[in-house]
C-alpha cells in the first residue's frame, strides 16, 4: 500500500465538523491515512490549539488599527455568547434528564415488594438509573451548572397491595420505556458532529 501524506486538519467548516480525517485520492485509489497519522495529525491540531493559548499579546505600540482590534474585541464577545447560549441549552437538557431520573428512582422505589421474582429486575433498574443520574449530575458539574438547589422528591404514591405493586410496576415501566427512548434520541441528536 502506497504512503499518504496529508496537510495537518484544516479548521475549516467541514473540518471542524469531524476529527477524523477524510480518505485521500492518490494516483487513482483511496487512501485512509494510518492509525498513527492520525494521531499525529490530531497532536497537531491540539499544538496549533496550544500555540494561541500562549501567545503573548501586542505590546502597546502594536500598529494594529483601532477598527481591526475593535471588530475583533466584538467578534470575541459574540462568540463568547454563542458558547453560553449553548452551554445553558445544554445544561438546561442535562438538568432535566436528570429530573427525569430522579422521579423515576422515586417511582421504582415505591414498588418495593412488587414480588419476589421481580424485585431483583426492580432493585437492578433502579440502581442502573441511579448510576445514569449520577453521570449526568457529574457532568453538570464539570459545566459548573448544577443547579442551585438539588432536587427533591414530592409525594410517591403509595401501593399498599401486591395488586396495585404489579399495576404502578407495569405503568412506571411502560413510561420509564418512553422516557428512555426519549433520552436516547436526545442523546443520539447531541452526539452528532
Amino acid at each position: 500500500m502506497g504512503l499518504c501524506i496529508k496537510a495537518p486538519l484544516e479548521l475549516g467548516p467541514k473540518a471542524t465538523q469531524s476529527l477524523q480525517p477524510s480518505p485521500t485520492q492518490t494516483h487513482g485509489r483511496t487512501c485512509r491515512p494510518e492509525p498513527h497519522e492520525a494521531a499525529l495529525q490530531l497532536l497537531l491540531w491540539h499544538s496549533a490549539l496550544w500555540m494561541v493559548q500562549e501567545a503573548a499579546p501586542l505590546g502597546p505600540a502594536s500598529s494594529l488599527p483601532q477598527s481591526f482590534l475593535l471588530k475583533c474585541l466584538e467578534q470575541v464577545r459574540k462568540v463568547q455568547g454563542d458558547g453560553t447560549e449553548l452551554q445553558e441549552k445544554l445544561t438546561g437538557c442535562l438538568r432535566q434528564l436528570h429530573s427525569g431520573l430522579f422521579l423515576y428512582q422515586g417511582l421504582l422505589q415505591t414498588l418495593e415488594g412488587i414480588s419476589p421474582e421481580l424485585a431483583p429486575t426492580v432493585d437492578m433498574l433502579r440502581l442502573d438509573i441511579a448510576d445514569f443520574a449520577t453521570t449526568i449530575w457529574q457532568q453538570m458539574e464539570e459545566l459548573g451548572t448544577v443547579p442551585a438547589l438539588q432536587p427533591t422528591r414530592g409525594a410517591m404514591p403509595a401501593l399498599p397491595s401486591a395488586f396495585q405493586r404489579r399495576v404502578g410496576g407495569l405503568l412506571v415501566a411502560s413510561h420509564l420505556q418512553s422516557f428512555l427512548e426519549l433520552v436516547h434520541r436526545v442523546l443520539r441528536h447531541l452526539a452528532q458532529p
